[in-house]
């Protein structure tokens, strides 16, 4: 009977690997010359769109306003601009074919909620050895592991010409914003009857070995990414903490461990992903939702759908540096406040993968061309309703030099009227700051504990 049983899983296992999508080269040598003549060096087509209100991309934003030093508030190097359009409740139909089911969701429930559109800039780019790197990724990277996987990049973008949606997940979620950085994060819920609360207030520090300028693809091991985010309030959480390390595939898989307080001791910690409720965010969000994509997405499969030009928020310095009474109002955040742009954006559509279960049936992401970050994301129940948009509110970054998509970003629960903005610096002392490189010891359980029981 045992050797029945062997072959029956057997076959099961192959039959599961059939239905995955086989490793893929993402470019030829001819499609990734592109990335040195009519694409820009991450993949964006480098031409403006035919009416003009899309320009063409000329490069990095690396213009430093002010006498601006590491950890500060960044400034706005737009604010002279107004809106060159306004959408309202009135006038959304118009514009719905450059919008999220979200965004015409949150513009249809709310009659004061409201999209200032501004001029477009393209500032999002990366150093000169992150675009040398992306163009060898671009013949020698593959998905692996069902798409779920990647090996063979190193230090660039990936799959800066993607033929799948797993290709451009990875874009995502290798995007680049730096190698190490902190900054003091508070997360605030705003409920369904329009009271604020603050969640929890917190020190992030995250650093990336995938993007060590001095590496190689032959010296890349172990985690592409570390995380690390201890609470310092409120008083009853103070001290708990979170520590992540991102493998690229199976053979360095990621790991998740958990300080908590009350049993002082750090411990595995593997509910903290998919749609468990997100403890930082007071259950409001999922814990995949996080940086707009944390942990393991195998849950659901991936379809590329295309690109297309949308309305997104987009260089939102003033955001950034606002205070949080003039900024996060009881319904939604203050659209005086927050800056929408058009651009490109590669739409990625996400469905519940056979033999899984996710309490979001469906989501479509929404990836800048320009940076490949997530900036805007439709969430659907499983009676195909829109029910959650999540969004990003990225910072323009001249000193790294990047647009930074992982701060400031949150949800709008459609359904209920409760929302989030996370990963908010504002009226902090720290904003996104690039800091010399950590020892891997820093973003180890042990130290974890060290810094919980202080």
């Amino acid at each position: 009977m045992q050797p029945r049983l062997n072959q029956l899983a057997r076959a099961a296992a192959l039959a599961c690997l059939a239905s995955l999508p086989l490793a893929t080269l993402a470019a030829t040598a001819e499609e990734a010359a592109a990335l040195k003549t009519t694409l820009t060096p991450l993949g964006a087509e480098k031409a403006g769109n035919k009416d003009g209100s899309i320009p063409a991309w000329d490069g990095v934003y690396t213009k430093i306003t002010g006498a601006y030093k590491p950890g500060d508030a960044r400034a706005d190097p737009f604010a002279a601009e107004k809106p060159v359009l306004a959408i309202t409740g009135k006038n959304v139909d118009q514009y719905a074919a450059k919008l999220s089911a979200g965004t015409i969701a949150m513009l249809k429930k709310y009659p004061d909620f409201r999209l200032d559109v501004y001029p477009t800039h393209r500032t999002g780019g990366a150093p000169s050895w992150v675009y040398e790197n992306t163009f060898k990724n671009a013949t020698r990277a593959k998905t692996v592991d069902g798409g779920y996987g990647v090996e063979g990049a190193y230090g660039g973008i990936p799959f800066p010409i993607p033929k799948t949606g797993y290709e451009a997940v990875w874009n995502h979620r290798l995007a680049w914003v730096g190698d190490t950085a902190i900054y003091a994060t508070r997360t605030w819920i705003v409920t369904p009857d329009g009271k604020r609360s603050l969640a929890n207030e917190a020190e992030q520090t995250l650093m990336r070995p995938y993007y060590f300028k001095e590496g190689s693809l032959e010296k890349m091991e172990g985690a592409y990414q570390y995380g690390r985010l201890i609470t310092r309030a409120p008083a009853s959480k103070a001290g708990e903490g979170i520590l992540a390390h991102d493998g690229l595939n199976s053979t360095s898989p990621r790991a998740l461990w958990q300080y908590l307080v009350g049993q002082r001791r750090v411990r595995r910690a593997p509910s903290v992903a998919y749609d468990t409720p997100d403890s930082v965010t007071s259950g409001i969000g999922f814990f995949d939702e996080a940086f707009m994509m944390f942990g393991p997405i195998d849950h659901h499969e991936l379809k590329l759908i295309g690109k297309k030009e949308m309305y997104i928020p987009y260089n939102n310095n003033r955001a950034a540096a606002a205070k949080i009474d003039d900024l996060v109002g009881p319904r939604f955040l203050n659209p005086d406040l927050v800056r929408w742009e058009l651009h490109r954006v590669w739409e990625v559509e996400a469905t519940v993968a056979p033999g899984k279960r996710h309490v979001v049936a469906k989501r479509r992401y929404y990836l800048d061309e320009d940076t490949w970050q997530a900036i805007l994301t439709d969430g659907y129940d499983a009676q195909g309703q829109i029910w959650r948009s999540n969004y990003t509110l990225t910072l323009l970054a001249p000193d790294i030099p990047a647009v930074v998509g992982n701060v400031m970003w949150g949800t709008y629960n459609v359904q209920t009227g409760a929302y989030l903005l996370n990963a908010a610096a504002n009226e902090l002392p720290t904003q996104y700051k690039v800091i010399p490189r950590l020892p891997v010891s820093y973003f180890g359980p042990e130290e974890l504990a060290n810094q919980g029981s202080r």
